[in-house]
């Protein structure tokens, strides 16, 4: 059955603000091989940058459900998009990789309380559509994340360096929170209400998390490191490589877009299947190339393949949270903390023995773990629908 997705007032806010952190994301990434080059310091500590994303997205996921229990997502909406304009308004003025690294924690947590606080608004508002309505508003932020390494990558080629095209986050963060602190989204609990005990969330969601963590991984060595294997393997030169990472970009903004439509119609386990395939392929092209059009053209399809995995994923997790969307979105954090925290450092490790080019093997181990997850979760599912199905057609024959 063909489903619809309506995009109301709600819905669009939930776009710009993924949009805003995208832009910042997308645009940080190719940054910090710049940074290990300005600050002098090895790939594994400039690889602390990843790092503290991850220290703060697992920060954000456990304070976030309280806060929004307390007060409201509107709330903590505005708290987000404050914090992220902070963060990026101290990596312009900080140049020690402890300051930058510090910003990059401030603006990592906010992101976190972007991120959740979308997907379980629109996990809730658009009811079965919501994985639908996710990878849209990923899309979205794929679309405004495209521009951003060409706009850092200009910069750079103009002389002024990263950071005044990286300070465009921290303008549209600060204009949307000017936004939302009128709109007054949503309102805190009822204080005086008796407290909904929490349930355990159950196995599928378990499953669905490690497929976070996985696409997580990758998606964070491609962010940080494609510039530096497209350099050190390719031959490209700095300012190209780094705006070239927009072929990524550019192949996620489009891939979900085309995942958008298929999710209205066939399962998300097997979305979610094709499209990490369609990535390994990518990645065996973009590894064995050595000229610069070839890898960049294999990044676009790595692009395709890599749009749906983090939508599709946090999709599922919601969907098998019990009832628990603020607490799921929550939890998922520690999964992409976690991804964005060890990926980068290993491969930054591995990096700086072997090589970019060698240690970005290491994504194939990383592909391949999320397609065993997502195979369990997909026939699981089947097993459960199997069994429901089942029992509806029991007591209608009781009946």
């Amino acid at each position: 059955m063909r489903l619809a997705l309506t995009r109301d007032k709600l819905t669009w806010v939930m776009y710009g603000q993924l949009s805003i952190y995208g832009y910042f994301l997308y645009g940080f990434g190719p940054v910090v091989p710049l940074l290990r080059d300005e600050q002098a310091t090895s790939r594994a500590v400039a690889s602390l940058h990843g790092t503290a994303l991850a220290v703060g997205g697992m920060l954000g996921g456990i304070v976030f459900s309280g806060l929004v229990r307390r007060h409201g997502r509107g709330a903590v909406l505005l708290m987000g998009q404050i914090g992220l304009a902070l963060g990026v308004a101290g990596l312009w003025v900080s140049h020690a990789p402890a300051a930058t690294i510090g910003s990059v924690l401030i603006a990592g947590t906010a992101g976190t309380f972007l991120i959740n606080t979308a997907t379980a608004a629109l996990a809730e508002r658009h009811g079965a559509a919501g994985p639908a309505a996710i990878s849209e508003a990923n899309a979205a932020a794929a679309g405004v994340g495209t521009i951003s390494p060409l706009i850092v990558g200009g910069a750079i080629t103009l002389g002024f360096g990263w950071r005044p095209g990286l300070a465009v986050a921290a303008l549209l963060a600060a204009a949307l929170a000017l936004v939302t602190a009128r709109l007054r989204l949503s309102r805190p609990a009822d204080p005086h209400a008796a407290p909904v005990p929490e349930r355990p969330l159950p196995r599928l969601y378990r499953l669905a998390w490690a497929s976070l963590f996985f696409t997580g991984s990758v998606e964070v060595s491609f962010s940080l490191w494609a510039a530096d294997v497209l350099r050190d393997h390719a031959g490209t030169a700095p300012g190209t490589a780094t705006a070239a990472v927009s072929g990524v970009v550019a192949g996620m903004f489009v891939g979900r877009l085309v995942g958008v439509r298929l999710l209205l119609r066939h399962s998300a386990p097997g979305v979610l299947l094709c499209a990490l395939a369609l990535s390994t392929a990518g990645l065996a092209v973009f590894w064995a190339a050595t000229v610069p059009w070839l890898a960049i053209t294999a990044l676009v399809v790595c692009g395709l393949g890599n749009s749906v995995h983090y939508p599709l994923a946090m999709g599922l997790a919601v969907r098998h949270s019990d009832g628990q969307p603020d607490k799921a979105a929550g939890r998922t954090a520690y999964a992409v903390g976690l991804s964005f925290g060890l990926a980068p450092f290993v491969l930054g490790w591995v990096a700086d023995r072997t090589g970019p080019h060698p240690a970005f093997l290491l994504v194939f181990v990383m592909l391949a773990g999320s397609a065993i997850v997502v195979s369990r979760l997909w026939s699981a599912q089947r097993r459960t629908s199997g069994h429901d199905a089942r029992d509806r057609d029991a007591v209608g024959d009781r009946h």
